[in-house]
């Protein structure tokens, strides 16, 4: 039977393998038994700040997972969308729902391949976080951006400084025009007493 997803357990990994097996146990359960239950509406609000600032697609969904962030742009009429995840069960899941043009298996903590396609708007809700992604993702990010492209990524507020976000927005400063912060709420008031008030810091900007 599935693992119920928990906050706690989410936090508490910092191995890829350990992350892998978590999101093997979660995938069949993850929209109903973490999204619904713990009432993430950061997907919503990293898509809405994407349409906002004026992204359009193709667009490249980082750590897509089920394709929660993907099933908002598609209401708000963002067509041709791939998913790039290193779980294969969550992309199986996306994938069933038919709303990504292409499903990428690889990690954004390394240079993508070349044959990567380029996309002019990337977006990411809840990977770059303590135990996932760290700001070396960003550099790799913009490899596979085209010039003038919409990013959209959401950085976990309480590890933004202590996590070198800041400084590797610093050093990519000459690839990065029209920096917008915006600080969400990660889940609303159904979520874990413990994290009911966790923020997420959008990074909004385009590629130089």
């Amino acid at each position: 039977m599935a693992k119920d997803p928990n906050l706690k357990d989410v936090y508490a990994i910092s191995s890829q393998d350990g992350l892998n097996a978590l999101y093997r146990e979660w995938a069949h359960s993850y929209d109903t038994g973490f999204s619904e239950a713990q009432g993430y509406q950061l997907p919503r609000a990293v898509a809405q700040a994407f349409l906002g600032a004026g992204g359009t697609g193709p667009v490249l969904d980082v750590g897509g997972g089920t394709g929660l962030v993907a099933e908002h742009l598609t209401s708000l009429g963002v067509t041709t969308i791939d998913a790039l995840d290193l779980s294969d069960d969550m992309l199986g899941v996306a994938r069933m729902k038919g709303i990504y043009r292409d499903l990428i298996r690889a990690d954004i903590k390394q240079k993508l391949p070349s044959t990567t396609p380029s996309y002019r708007g990337i977006v990411s809700a809840g990977t770059f976080t303590l135990g996932h992604v760290g700001p070396e993702g960003i550099g790799n990010l913009l490899g596979v951006a085209d010039t003038g492209a919409v990013i959209v990524i959401s950085v976990n507020a309480a590890h933004f400084e202590s996590a070198g976000f800041a400084a590797e927005l610093d050093t990519q400063k000459s690839e990065i025009v029209s920096l917008k912060m915006q600080d969400v709420r990660i889940f609303d008031d159904r979520a874990d007493d413990a994290h009911r008030n966790d923020i997420a810091r959008l990074l909004i900007f385009r590629k130089a």
